[in-house]
């Protein structure tokens, strides 16, 4: 069994008289974490599930005498998928508020439509916790860590999702199974995703420019799309937890871009997966790409497990001089080229060094990413 970094952090926020809420991509394991949960705490739960119709039923007009009648002793509702149920703010709420020795455990895999319905409803009455594919560190406790850089190649093609990591014969399977039934599954079910195809065409697109400064107007030419289309899409697929956005770092250099912005996959196996490109690296040109999508994502589920309040930034001037990563915590900048070959050397542009003289500098390879990714 994998055992989540975040396991501690969830017990320490039940039965504080609050919500638990846990967001994340679909089968990035929410249910198996919040069956853990459930194990360790040991205590009558009533389970529930969003995907069922006569759950959505139940709670179409909700008030005080239906939920304790549902409810009944139970000291947990856990409600798993619960962006499906119309106004599950209001029920948590009401539960919250008024069944105050209930504890609430929700997931959901979509942000934007469980977010749209519990941020005012349950302003104050809830905690939160974003669960992502495994981390490294999560591996490596899996594992151990000469097995973990030994899996290097399989992580940056096969990814870590908790399926492909328990079952990796089948990764293959499993991936384009995600990738295709999963994956927008919950787009799909808007009004304003009129258009599926479109959608993966998008991120074939995106996945095809990892590493590279991406420009909506080039990827509306390349799928035949208006850049307001593109932008409203790229918006739902990051809060689908399917990418995530990192923008340029502007400070006080003239030349610099001020808004440029990268777009990277929470997991490299949905990068391989959409281009449909599974072929080892030795035979691959985009190695350089996955390396760095694998090292962002990996940092940004570190920053996420330990609750640090980082910003991430990538540095580019309009002579094309880069800087790969840039991390701002508290004011103090540390920044980064990441390179997959090993043995590489790295020089960084001295417009940078001059400019931000106190900043940190690291190179990050395949020998070093062991310190970047934990600590």
């Amino acid at each position: 069994m994998i055992v989540r970094s975040q396991q501690q952090a969830a017990l320490d926020s039940l039965f504080k008289g609050k919500a638990f809420i846990i967001y994340g991509p679909r089968q990035a394991g929410k249910t198996t974490f919040s069956e853990q949960l459930l194990q360790i705490v040991a205590k009558k739960t009533l389970r529930l599930n969003g995907d069922d119709a006569d759950t959505r039923e139940a709670f179409l007009r909700p008030n005080v005498t239906l939920l304790e009648r549902i409810i009944g002793d139970h000291e947990i509702v856990f409600i798993d998928e619960a962006q499906r149920i119309q106004d599950i703010g209001v029920v948590i709420k009401i539960i919250v508020d008024r069944l105050k020795h209930v504890q609430v455990i929700a997931t959901g895999s979509s942000s934007f439509e469980l977010a749209g319905n519990i941020n005012e409803p349950l302003t104050g009455r809830r905690y939160e916790m974003q669960l992502l594919p495994i981390s490294y560190e999560e591996l490596v406790n899996y594992t151990d860590y000469l097995t973990e850089q030994r899996l290097l190649e399989q992580r940056l093609i096969y990814g870590s999702y908790p399926e492909i990591v328990t079952d990796p014969v089948n990764a293959e399977k499993h991936l384009k199974l995600i990738a295709n039934s999963y994956l927008y599954k919950d787009l799909l079910v808007l009004e304003q995703v009129k258009k599926p195809v479109l959608l993966e065409k998008i991120v074939k697109a995106i996945a095809l420019q990892v590493g590279s400064e991406v420009s909506v107007s080039e990827i509306g030419r390349l799928v035949q799309a208006d850049n307001k289309t593109v932008e409203k899409y790229i918006d739902l697929l990051e809060k689908a937890f399917v990418l995530f956005t990192i923008p340029a770092f502007s400070g006080n250099v003239r030349t610099e871009i001020k808004k440029g912005r990268k777009i990277y996959f929470y997991d490299n196996g949905i990068i391989n997966a959409v281009t449909n490109n599974f072929n080892p690296l030795q035979n691959r040109k985009d190695v350089g790409a996955l390396w760095e999508n694998y090292v962002i994502s990996e940092r940004k589920k570190y920053l996420n497990t330990k609750e640090l309040d980082a910003k991430m930034y990538f540095w580019r001037t309009t002579q094309q001089q880069e800087v790969d990563y840039i991390e701002e915590v508290k004011g103090e900048l540390r920044a980064f080229e990441f390179k997959w070959n090993s043995e590489a050397s790295v020089r960084f542009p001295s417009t940078f060094l001059t400019n931000y003289p106190h900043v940190a500098t690291g190179l990050v390879t395949p020998a070093t990413r062991d310190q970047f990714l934990t600590s």
